[in-house]
């Protein structure tokens, strides 16, 4: 059995870029995610709530620079119908995602967050906005919200730098999400697999940058183009390579809350399935109204209806049913390493 937690950077590199352990690794992943967190896929009503983005990162179909992309904001009222509709559904999480955009100052989004906490005070609040400021952060925290994602996309200094323009900074990035974790959120990050320019040492260095923040949560899914970008001709990332990457995570972090991204259903229709056979425990269906889930387009082919829609909850948990799994809506707390 290999030994994931003993091997050097050197080794963890090489089974990064083997696929001959790939069963055993994912045997092992499943195990440790069964005796943790046993058959239960917890899931999150994603409400996709803005795509406006003061940013202009290479990779991503909502980039400022992207004058083909179809602008819209959700007002207060259709954050809370959203969570609303969730709810009645049985969700208990709802994570409120949206581009890097000015218009949700602290003035704009606390009193949404406030307001959600008022009305659903047994949920819990994810936030994946971005960077922000630590006051911000905090007023953020003390209104409501319970949990921060913010991927770091990559640990390597370099590799960063071609993937975003020189304004942005990883140091900003990672400084980020300590300032979260000191305040008390439980905090997610996470990577893209097979993001331009990207190797085996830097995921590497992706893993060991984890390794030292310790999320709660762990978001990571293949990299697919946008062709509104400037990797519009780059090759997507790997399927199985993104599967392997997720139970070696798994292994590391037995403890973590795992997606099985949308990313992952985009380039399978069984996507989903493989990544809980992997060490995935997380899904997150879309609740944000239907007129606009096509207008959040990170990458190419995104999918947002069918069983990625919370309006098929019933046919989610049927198609987990079948794959051994069971849906649950509570808030799914992460478990504490003891």
């Amino acid at each position: 059995m290999i030994a994931v937690e003993q091997l050097n950077d050197k080794q963890l590199a090489q089974l990064i870029g083997t696929d001959k352990y790939d069963e055993e690794l994912r045997r092992r992943a499943l195990a440790l995610r069964r005796k943790i967190y046993g058959n239960k896929i917890f899931v999150r009503g994603l409400i996709e709530f803005t795509n406006y983005c003061k940013n202009n990162c290479y990779y991503c179909g909502i980039r400022c620079g992207n004058n083909k992309a179809v602008r819209y904001r959700l007002t207060q009222q259709e954050i809370l119908d959203c969570c609303h509709k969730g709810y009645d559904l049985g969700f208990r999480t709802f994570v409120l995602q949206g581009g890097e955009d000015r218009y949700f100052s602290d003035e704009i989004l606390v009193p949404v967050v406030a307001e959600i906490r008022q009305t659903f005070p047994d949920v819990a609040i994810t936030l994946s906005v971005g960077e922000r400021s630590e006051e911000s952060y905090q007023h953020l925290f003390q209104a409501g919200a319970d949990r921060y994602l913010l991927r770091h996309e990559t640990a390597d200094e370099e590799h960063f730098a071609k993937l975003h323009p020189a304004q942005q900074q990883l140091s900003t990035r990672i400084a980020c999400l300590n300032v979260l974790k000191k305040i008390g959120y439980v905090v997610g990050s996470g990577f893209m697999v097979g993001s331009p320019y990207q190797t085996a040492d830097t995921l590497v260095k992706d893993i060991r940058f984890l390794q030292t923040l310790q999320p709660e949560m762990i978001g990571i899914g293949p990299f697919i183009k946008h062709k509104d970008t400037p990797f519009n001709d780059m090759a997507n990332g790997d399927l199985q390579l993104t599967l392997r990457l997720l139970a070696i995570l798994r292994i590391l972090f037995p403890y973590a809350l795992i997606p099985a991204t949308t990313a992952l259903a985009t380039l399978a229709d069984n996507g989903r399935e493989l990544g809980m056979q992997y060490g995935a425990n997380v899904l997150m269906p879309n609740l944000s109204p239907q007129a606009i889930r096509n207008k959040y387009s990170l990458y190419d082919n995104k999918v947002y209806n069918g069983d990625e829609s919370a309006e098929q909850l019933a046919g989610l948990k049927s198609r987990m049913a079948q794959a051994g799994w069971e849906i649950v809506t509570d808030r799914g707390d992460p478990k504490r390493r003891v």
